[in-house]
């Protein structure tokens, strides 16, 4: 438990003292946990439970059923991560409603890989953008093996009428870690393109998302 360490040593007293940037990622999720399991102290726990999903981005993509596998997870403290992931996530959305989304191409990356990066299969996602190129929305709108066949035009036609969208973002991530963009994401990319401009929508962007960062298929030339 948390109270064996010395106090110095306390993420609680540590955050207190010295705020919660002094803290390691185990730190403060031991701080989460609170209790780690019999004959292994909280902050290994913790860090085990980072490792186990390949840091914090991982971890905050875990399903609950990935953390119900988890040995020392019980109902309280599953709900209680599932909990703060989804504020995390809700935090970030609303940073980037706070500024123009094309102004903060950052905001965006950190925002794809947050909700992208560790998926275990392909998912297709659209932001919805106004006229000041605010995000209204971030919708996941298709999943599995994307093929120009299996991403509707028409179903992205109509979410970008129910929100009254000026403009969008296309975005999804390839599981293979290879960030470079396909024949066919270009293909798709036109595809959708040429049905939103018959609604006056523009495609602003299009981002192939991996671990190790966001492709854009605007800077490369292919929309």
């Amino acid at each position: 438990m948390v109270r064996e360490l010395p106090p110095d040593a306390r993420p609680r007293e540590k955050l207190l003292s010295r705020g919660p940037q002094a803290l390691a990622d185990a730190e403060l999720l031991a701080l989460l946990l609170r209790t780690g399991l019999r004959g292994q102290p909280v902050l290994t726990f913790a860090q085990g439970l980072l490792e186990r999903f390949g840091g914090l981005s991982g971890l905050l993509q875990a399903t609950p059923a990935q953390l119900a596998a988890v040995k020392g997870l019980g109902p309280a403290k599953r709900a209680e991560l599932l909990a703060v992931f989804e504020l995390a996530r809700r935090a970030l959305s609303e940073r980037l409603r706070e500024r123009p989304v094309l102004d903060s191409p950052q905001a965006v990356a950190e925002l794809l890989r947050l909700q992208l990066a560790d998926r275990g299969h392909e998912v297709f996602t659209v932001l919805f953008l106004d006229a000041q190129h605010r995000l209204i929305a971030l919708e996941e709108l298709f999943r599995g093996t994307l093929q120009e066949t299996s991403v509707y035009p028409r179903e992205v036609a109509l979410r970008a009428l129910h929100h009254g969208a000026a403009s969008v973002i296309f975005a999804h991530n390839h599981p293979s870690g290879v960030a470079e963009p396909s024949a066919a994401d270009a293909a798709l990319t036109r595809r959708l393109q040429a049905a939103l401009a018959l609604l006056d929508v523009r495609v602003l962007d299009h981002f192939v998302v991996t671990r190790g960062g966001c492709t854009s298929l605007a800077a490369r030339g292919m929309l």
